[in-house]
């Protein structure tokens, strides 16, 4: 395993294991094997009420807590100081844990100035070792980073993949020591990423999959990057990443394959803004 010292001093692995859309059922064995398999990095989120099983995964996985690193997110029906923190308090119950190795607010709506607050005391008080957010444009990110902090984000997670690559976004955090961390590295198959010419092309040159060519990629740009599966072979396939090194030549060419726009929606969207408002709505139910 490769990792990234974060502006915090913590040091994060640089490849991890999400459990977005893991359905309640499988997602404690899926955290166990991916932590047999090898993974440090357990991501997941108050939005994808699977926190309680990820916690009894990882109060039954026999690994030292002080080896793995947990990420939750805080759900934007959360924000506010006194939710937010009410939120974590309940997340680290459910996750069977005294502290957590990084908190990140989830989207960029809502009062998340005050939730960001809530999330500063709770790192100075030690219930946090690392705070960030997810989904925060350049704008958003600088607006946080100049006007709305103490502490600055250590991570933001983003989507990251061969066709939205974000390479002005990174420069952006790198300019303020933000981690940049990537969510849909494989853009869910979108836009034929899996028989992409040049990706295969590259993966046959090394015996890899055109799924660990992304990986690397990502590894060699310095970015953080979780995946998920249901599947025990393809997490050992994607943890299967740091036996080779991509050429200059195949992260220019890897470069070319930038449209420089999501695969899945733009957030400044205000249709996505709305879309976002129901959707909050609609969660509030399952809770």
């Amino acid at each position: 395993m490769e990792y990234v010292e974060l502006n915090t001093g913590t040091k994060m692995p640089i490849l991890g294991f999400g459990v977005y859309q893991i359905p309640k059922e499988q997602t404690k064995e899926c955290v166990l094997n991916a932590i047999k398999v090898g993974y440090r990095l357990i991501d997941t989120a108050q939005s994808y009420f699977n926190e309680s099983e990820v916690g009894e995964a990882i109060a039954e996985c026999n690994v030292p807590r002080e080896e793995l690193f947990i990420t939750t997110k805080v759900w934007i029906d959360h924000y506010g100081y006194d939710k937010c923190r009410a939120s974590i308090m309940k997340s680290l119950e459910k996750l069977k844990t005294d502290y957590l190795d990084l908190v990140l607010l989830h989207q960029p709506f809502g009062d998340y100035y005050e939730a960001y607050r809530a999330l500063e005391d709770l790192y100075h008080e030690g219930k946090i070792k690392a705070i960030g957010v997810s989904n925060f444009y350049p704008d958003r990110l600088t607006d946080i980073c100049l006007f709305g902090r103490k502490v600055i984000p250590a991570v933001n997670q983003v989507e990251v993949n061969p066709m939205n690559q974000q390479t002005e976004a990174q420069k952006n955090m790198q300019k303020y020591g933000v981690q940049m961390e990537a969510w849909a590295p494989f853009g869910e198959g979108k836009n034929g990423m899996f028989t992409n010419d040049t990706l295969q092309k590259i993966g046959e040159k090394y015996h890899k999959s055109v799924a660990q060519v992304i990986l690397r990629w990502l590894i060699e740009r310095k970015i953080v990057v979780v995946c998920k599966s249901t599947h025990l072979e393809r997490m050992e396939e994607n943890f299967n990443v740091f036996d080779f090194s991509l050429s200059k030549e195949d992260m220019d060419e890897i470069a070319k394959l930038d449209i420089k726009d999501s695969l899945f929606f733009n957030h400044q969207d205000p249709s996505i803004v709305e879309w976002f408002d129901k959707l909050i709505e609609e969660r509030k139910k399952e809770e």
